[in-house]
């Protein structure tokens, strides 16, 4: 995930992060503001999921939201 295109998006896209884990609240996606890192951490305790397990949600939902993100070369 590219961090620059998605803290850069992250008006936009957290309605999308929303839509996929309704679990997050408001206040959530303020701390996260577009840091991978946060957001693995929320779903993480939100979801009582690993943090692997957190991981490998974001990655399947990368891939399946190509749109917005734009892989560094």
């Amino acid at each position: 995930m590219n961090k620059d295109t998605v803290e850069g998006n992250w008006k936009q896209f957290k309605g999308k992060v929303q839509e996929q884990w309704g679990k997050l609240t408001n206040d959530d996606l303020d701390v996260i503001e577009g840091r991978r890192e946060q957001l693995l951490g929320r779903i993480h305790e939100r979801y009582g999921v690993t943090r692997d397990a957190a991981e490998q949600q974001v990655s399947d939902w990368e891939c399946k939201n190509p749109d917005f993100f734009q892989k560094s070369v």
